[in-house]
């Protein structure tokens, strides 16, 4: 029997599975997923799935001819990561584009497209029969897909720490997407991307590890200690200030009135054993 093509597979998965779900995860998880995916379109079978996606064959600027957004779409696809959830969120990623493409002053635009798109994700991929934890992923991932741009105007502590919450446990895999979406042909281009995610991803492991610091201190300092006691420097703050970590991890954050007071009445059960 003469042997086929994983690209093959894939296609003839289209046309006779009844799982329509699998048979897209089929064939984004392809070894050869572009040639997947343009043999779908080629055949037209990938209208069964996301009729959607034929439509991203426009020019995304047609003054100046930039390339189309199917191209685009499959080339980001194929430069993901081996990750179903990364390679679904590359093929959805632009998918409200003939949507929301507008001309203005001589220019083209796409707003909002990230979230219109996030939208239509989560309404092609439930009616596909995906998994609602698999939808919620691919469609969140979606929606930030376009976060990052702003990064090379320069973010505050307070916007790096916005965007690794906003992702929260997808910030691997977004940064993963952001990578991909990257398919200029001028490799100096390229590499200005990677090593400002790199930088990016530095500061959000930098900055959390301040943040664990921070928790692991109590939530007043020695002097707020000793000028609310009318103490001195000794031994017994650093005691107290044990005691206010402790504090801390077993009740959490609270009021600095409400800290105080616990404070009055340790002081007053436990001076003695300083004096």
């Amino acid at each position: 029997m003469e042997a086929t093509s994983t690209t093959d597979d894939a296609a003839a998965a289209l046309s006779t599975t009844d799982d329509a779900a699998a048979a897209l995860s089929a064939m984004v998880m392809d070894s050869d997923v572009a040639g997947a995916l343009w043999a779908a379109v080629d055949s037209g079978r990938i209208d069964d799935l996301v009729p959607e996606f034929p439509l991203l064959a426009m020019e995304q600027d047609p003054i100046h001819r930039h390339k189309d957004v199917l191209a685009h779409t499959i080339a980001v696809v194929a430069k993901t990561p081996d990750d179903e959830i990364v390679r679904l969120a590359a093929l959805f990623h632009d998918i409200a584009k003939p949507r929301t493409r507008s001309f203005e002053h001589g220019g083209v635009t796409f707003r909002h497209h990230e979230a219109v798109g996030a939208r239509m994700t989560r309404k092609r991929m439930t009616e596909l029969g995906y998994p609602e934890e698999v939808v919620v992923q691919v469609s969140e991932l979606v929606r930030l897909s376009g976060r990052f741009k702003g990064y090379s105007d320069g973010w505050s502590d307070a916007a790096v720490r916005r965007y690794a919450r906003e992702a929260g446990p997808l910030l691997g895999r977004l940064n993963a997407l952001v990578r991909s979406d990257c398919t200029t042909r001028f490799q100096h281009k390229v590499d200005k991307l990677h090593r400002s995610i790199d930088e990016l991803e530095s500061r959000i492991a930098d900055l959390a590890h301040q943040d664990r610091k921070a928790a692991e201190r109590p939530q007043i300092d020695g002097t707020a200690v000793m000028e609310h006691l009318g103490i001195g420097p000794g031994r017994h703050v650093g005691d107290i200030l044990g005691w206010l970590l402790e504090l801390k991890r077993s009740d959490g954050v609270l009021e600095v009135e409400e800290i105080f007071s616990r404070l009055d009445q340790w002081w007053a059960q436990n001076r003695t054993r300083y004096s």
